[in-house]
């Protein structure tokens, strides 16, 4: 019996930190443990204090471990959406066996050489996602290992992002005591779960509203294409009714998740509740209709500059429609209003696994799904990614020839790369003759003329050779010693 591969999984957010068990067999993914820890040192997405962030991780991680008995040193960890860069980029190399069969280490080449671009000092890269790859001529291979071919190319999509946000979330899960096996980009993680493969394929859009910021991405053609991020989330809907009722974080959030409602009109101004805000002994009364404003003109406000950017690049009628997930997803009414903007095909995500029946688990569970179902190619492109990263590692491989974006390579000749060129055994350098102008045959004869290339040419005696009339010979003559001057070029 096989036994089954383990996955683990670490988002870290800003209202939660959220960590995901899950073993992998035979092509299905079962949930083995969950943990989730309240965050600290975090803002708007971003991580601004690196011990609090740690203390997080390490609660959440130890609730994990006790949940699916096993000991977790290697976790996935997403990278959120921020300021994310794709660009296309492409590589170009000679296969390198003498059989010109195409192997993991070509495939492996030709990423690296994909990936060897200028980027700037300030981002680093994220992910390289394999588009197509073109062996001698011909288009569209998903993967080429095991073809014959000469030369092999690669188009790709080159995710890169804030090199100050990648090197926190490093720093963050290495002082836990962990180690990062793949940084997946969180959009990419919740379209394998939440998007069917149809809604991949033709284009839809994830609206994911976290605590910090809400992001709205396309996944078109099963890839990311483009991602829009605000600044604003769940956090913000709470820190508005704890000014307006003047009460405690604390409050204001159980406030909203106990009697909260995303739109105004389906409440009532009969229905009250208690509030207990600063400066009053006793409680006051609001009503469940003044609530709801309040919410719902914090998501308004949200969903209006989601749909202003969007409609900016012309995203608004993609066939899939729109799919909310996310914590603040979760709040009542959320999709009635989204509908309001974005049309009525819009429609929630949430998780169907036993105990994680919300939506702030999606990114979790979706980053143990990628993982698992990567493909060959996308695993050799994800190895390629830790091997240049870490410097504790032999990287193994040649760097291969790389054509640049602005060069025209269709007519030019490949290059092979110079430690993978086959090589024939060294022999002895022969002196080539040196042609210096001579003012006769007497004075060349003197110096030895080309006798002196032939390595079996023996001197005739002196009496033999004519000096007053030199004329070609049969045999050792002159003819034979040109001819056998000729001959040194091709041995």
């Amino acid at each position: 019996m096989r036994t089954p591969e383990i996955f683990v999984s670490l988002d870290i957010g800003t209202t939660s930190i959220k960590v995901v068990v899950a073993e992998h067999m035979n092509g299905q993914v079962n949930i083995i443990g969950v943990g989730n820890a309240k965050s600290r040192g975090l803002s708007r997405g971003v991580i601004v204090d690196i011990d609090e962030t740690v203390y997080s991780i390490q609660q959440a991680i130890a609730q994990a471990e006790q949940k699916a008995q096993v000991k977790i040193n290697d976790v996935i960890v997403g990278v959120p959406s921020n300021k994310l860069m794709i660009d296309n980029c492409h590589g170009m190399i000679a296969v390198s066996s003498d059989t010109r069969e195409i192997t993991e280490k070509d495939v492996n080449n030709v990423i690296m050489a994909a990936k060897v671009r200028s980027v700037p000092p300030e981002r680093e890269i994220i992910s390289i996602i394999p588009e197509e790859f073109i062996v001698d001529g011909f288009t569209g291979i998903r993967d080429p290992q095991g073809m014959i071919g000469v030369r092999l190319e690669l188009y790709a999509r080159l995710i890169t992002g804030p090199k100050t946000i990648i090197h926190n979330i490093r720093r963050c899960v290495e002082k836990a005591g962990l180690n990062i096996t793949e940084l997946v980009v969180q959009p990419q993680a919740i379209a394998e779960v939440a998007l069917t493969p149809d809604e991949r394929e033709f284009g839809t859009i994830i609206v994911d509203m976290g605590g910090g910021q809400t992001s709205a991405s396309i996944i078109y053609d099963n890839q990311l294409k483009y991602s829009f991020v605000d600044q604003e989330g769940g956090d913000f809907v709470t820190k508005d009714i704890s000014l307006i009722l003047n009460t405690s974080l604390e409050n204001a959030e159980r406030i909203k998740r106990e009697f909260g409602y995303a739109v105004s009109r389906q409440t009532s101004e009969e229905e009250y509740f208690p509030v207990e805000t600063v400066g009053r002994k006793e409680p006051v009364r609001v009503d469940e209709r003044y609530l709801s404003e309040i919410i719902e003109a914090r998501l308004a406000q949200i969903f209006e500059t989601v749909r202003d950017d969007l409609e900016g690049v012309d995203a608004l009628d993609l066939p899939g429609g729109f799919v909310l997930t996310g914590g603040a997803a979760s709040l009542p009414g959320v999709l009635e209003l989204a509908q309001e903007y974005f049309g009525p095909k819009v429609r929630l995500y949430i998780p169907e696994q036993m105990g994680m029946r919300n939506p702030v688990f999606t990114t979790a569970i979706g980053m143990v799904e990628y993982a698992a179902g990567l493909d060959v190619v996308h695993r050799i492109a994800q190895g390629t990614y830790q091997a240049a990263s870490s410097p504790r590692q032999d990287r193994g491989f040649e760097r291969p020839y790389q054509e640049t974006a602005s060069q025209d390579v269709t007519n030019q000749p490949m290059m092979p790369p110079r430690q993978q060129a086959p090589r024939r055994p060294a022999r002895p350098e022969r002196q080539r003759p040196v042609a210096e102008p001579v003012s006769d045959y007497d004075a060349y004869s003197n110096l030895g003329g080309y006798a002196a290339e032939e390595s079996n040419y023996v001197p005739e005696p002196e009496a033999d050779v004519n000096y007053d009339n030199p004329v070609p010979v049969v045999g050792n003559g002159i003819i034979s010693k040109i001819q056998a001057f000729f001959r040194t070029f091709f041995d």
